[in-house]
């Protein structure tokens, strides 16, 4: 009886920790000084395509602000509810997400995405570049959920 409820407990943990290797949750967002909190993010996952929204912007100043720089339909939009992270897909064998696009609601540019669950999926180290990935910056998110 004991071997079974440990069998249990033991897949029951393999699944949690599988869960949490992949960028599907909601993110507490970085400034790119690593100390600075900006937002929440969620990320979510529509048949294998992620995308993610921002939820909550931290700082008061910037609650009512809009994308005046987006260059497209975002053009004008309020920042908050705004889907910044489109068309990411896992990447066959690893645990890294890319093929979409995140925006930078700052400066209304759109970057290439690779996204990369690290820490055991407590954190997820997001890269926007242009062309090559080594040509871009890094932010890492932090797990709330």
């Amino acid at each position: 009886m004991s071997r079974s409820i440990l069998a249990v407990v033991l897949a029951t943990a393999s699944c949690i920790a599988t869960a949490q290797m992949t960028p599907v949750g909601l993110w507490k967002t970085i400034d790119d000084d690593g100390k600075t909190e900006k937002s929440l993010v969620r990320v979510s996952d529509k048949g294998g395509v992620l995308s993610g929204v921002i939820e909550k912007i931290f700082d008061p100043a910037k609650q009512d602000s809009k994308c005046d720089l987006c260059s497209d339909e975002r053009k004008d939009k309020p920042t908050l509810g705004m889907e910044i992270v489109r068309d990411a897909k896992k990447t066959e064998g690893r645990d890294v997400w890319e093929g979409g696009h995140i925006l930078d609601p700052n400066s209304g540019k759109v970057y290439k995405l690779k996204m990369t669950p690290i820490e055991d999926g407590k954190k997820l180290e997001v890269r926007g570049f242009i062309g090559f990935a080594l040509l871009g910056r890094t932010q890492t998110w932090v797990r709330t959920q």
